[in-house]
């Protein structure tokens, strides 16, 4: 895992709040796997042809990423517009930047990021 495990609690707790406060972010919605709670997490949605790549900080086992596995979709708010994603996979480094492409800034290599999360666009 890329970040420090303790570090997500701080994330969940204070920054993710803080974060769907100032409505700057895009939101994934989601339902916990097993509670069926619904949750809205803020992350950075990168746009890619027919759907969306997200950059796993915390690795493939944060609980957002195994509850959008489990349930095989989500909902995105992006610029006050909502898209629904389905058939989440995680997918490796080379993956994920060959569909994002030029122009977004990759993370820095301290932080060992190698899994990425594609969700494609719903039809219809």
């Amino acid at each position: 895992m890329p970040m420090p495990r303790w570090w997500t609690q701080i994330n969940k707790r204070v920054f993710n709040p803080a974060e769907l406060r100032r409505g700057v972010r895009p939101v994934l919605s989601h339902v916990g796997r097993t509670s069926g709670t619904s949750y809205r997490t803020p992350l950075d949605a990168h746009p890619v042809d027919g759907g969306y790549v997200f950059i796993l900080v915390y690795g493939s086992q944060s609980d957002w990423v195994r509850n959008v596995l489990a349930a095989g979709h989500a909902r995105l708010a992006v610029d006050g517009q909502e898209f629904e994603l389905t058939a989440p996979r995680v997918i490796s480094d080379g993956e994920a930047w060959r569909a994002i492409g030029e122009g977004v800034q990759r993370p820095p290599r301290l932080l060992r990021i190698n899994e990425y999360l594609r969700m494609d666009l719903a039809e219809g």
